[in-house]
């Protein structure tokens, strides 16, 4: 994994941008979960999207790895 990216000459953490990328991701399944109505099964909503944030941003960073 990169630990820094250079974005036309600021270097930026790779945390950072894979995080917005989760968020996105996140964002994106949460309102296709809502469409189909899984969220009736959930308990507790709030913190069924913080975990599926923290799983998506485990295989975001895990995918970075095979980034060229």
């Amino acid at each position: 994994m990169r630990y820094e990216l250079d974005i036309y000459g600021v270097l930026v953490p790779a945390l950072l941008l894979w995080l917005i990328v989760a968020y996105a991701l996140s964002a994106v399944a949460s309102r296709i979960l809502q469409r189909f109505g899984f969220y009736r099964l959930v308990w507790h909503r709030a913190l069924f999207n913080f975990a599926l944030y923290v799983c998506l941003l485990g295989v975001v960073v895990y995918l970075s790895e095979f980034l060229p």
